[in-house]
């Protein structure tokens, strides 16, 4: 008899199962693809049920893995579009989501797929799509942003991130956490911690616990701005040494040494104190910010490019 012949149609979230796949399968899993997969169903039918699916709206999946919470999203939703960048995961994935027919995996790496493409392929029949994922800490941020940028018609981005990495998007000006990824997050999206996720629920178990994070995407940006790119620029380069003030850093990344007397004009038209530090400002006073600067620069097209990380 094959003790691990697994039922496909039972929940496979929880220690056993998911050991006995890995174990049927031949399966080392791999530090370098961030792989942890979570064991606890309680909190699969918290990331569903975030997510607010019926039959008539879409998923997509980043890193199903084993098919956990695929398994879920299949039960909830219309139709679920899973991407997996590990070859050796998609017997697995055979085998887990047959049940479901309209579950789809397809094999690429999330940072090189075509997402637009994707999305006219797969959900042009779909009014409401959705992405929903456990995401792997080491690229959680340029997943995020490449959803955020690339401006796909999403309803909602539920993911399960590191707990300091949701601190950081949903942080309001002033404290140590608010950076400039809190403001691109904030700008495309209205975020919402759902719930903590300690680290013991994991095979393996990671090092720092999780949070499992809500972006509903807006319906347009939260401020108006006339050139995103230099708007995300300014915002870069005021966090670029955080101890620093707004009229130091900004003075670097866009004066010489007998220009930068022009800046505090500059700050004083926009309505802030040259000694403010960059995580005081609010998204609004940095809208307004990218205009003066931008005006005052005589270009509000071909903005520099900095070098700071989101």
């Amino acid at each position: 008899m094959d003790t691990t012949r697994l039922d496909v149609q039972e929940d496979i979230a929880s220690p056993k199962k998911t050991n006995d796949l890995l174990k049927k399968h031949h399966l080392v899993l791999k530090k370098s693809l961030g792989q942890n997969f979570l064991v606890d169903p309680n909190i699969l039918q918290k990331i569903v049920g975030a997510a607010d699916l019926d039959a008539t709206k879409g998923v997509l999946e980043i890193g199903p893995g084993i098919g956990a919470l695929t398994q879920q999203l299949s039960k909830a939703a219309g139709k679920v579009i899973a991407i997996e960048i590990d070859q050796r995961l998609l017997p697995l994935l055979k085998e887990t989501l047959a049940p479901y027919p309209h579950a789809t995996v397809v094999h690429g790496d999330i940072l090189k797929v075509e997402l637009q493409a994707l999305f006219q392929e797969h959900f042009s029949e779909y009014a409401q799509v959705s992405v929903v994922a456990n995401l792997p800490y080491y690229i959680t941020t340029p997943i995020i942003m490449k959803l955020l940028e690339e401006k796909l018609p999403l309803e909602y981005i539920v993911v399960m991130i590191q707990k300091e990495v949701a601190s950081r998007m949903s942080a309001s000006p002033g404290g140590k956490e608010y950076g400039s990824l809190s403001i691109a997050v904030q700008y495309y999206c209205e975020p919402e911690v759902v719930t903590i996720v300690p680290r013991t629920v994991f095979i393996p178990q990671p090092n720092v616990d999780s949070a499992v994070m809500r972006l509903k995407v807006r319906s347009k940006p939260a401020v108006e701005v006339e050139d995103e790119a230099f708007f995300f620029d300014v915002v870069q380069a005021s966090f670029v040494q955080r101890r620093k003030t707004i009229f130091n850093n900004l003075a670097v990344r866009y004066f010489t040494k007998e220009t930068k007397g022009q800046l505090e004009g500059i700050l004083q038209e926009a309505g802030i104190e040259p000694a403010r530090r960059g995580e005081t400002l609010s998204m609004e006073e940095y809208a307004r910010l990218s205009r003066c600067l931008a005006l005052a620069l005589g270009n509000l097209t071909d903005s520099p490019t900095g070098d700071a990380e989101v």
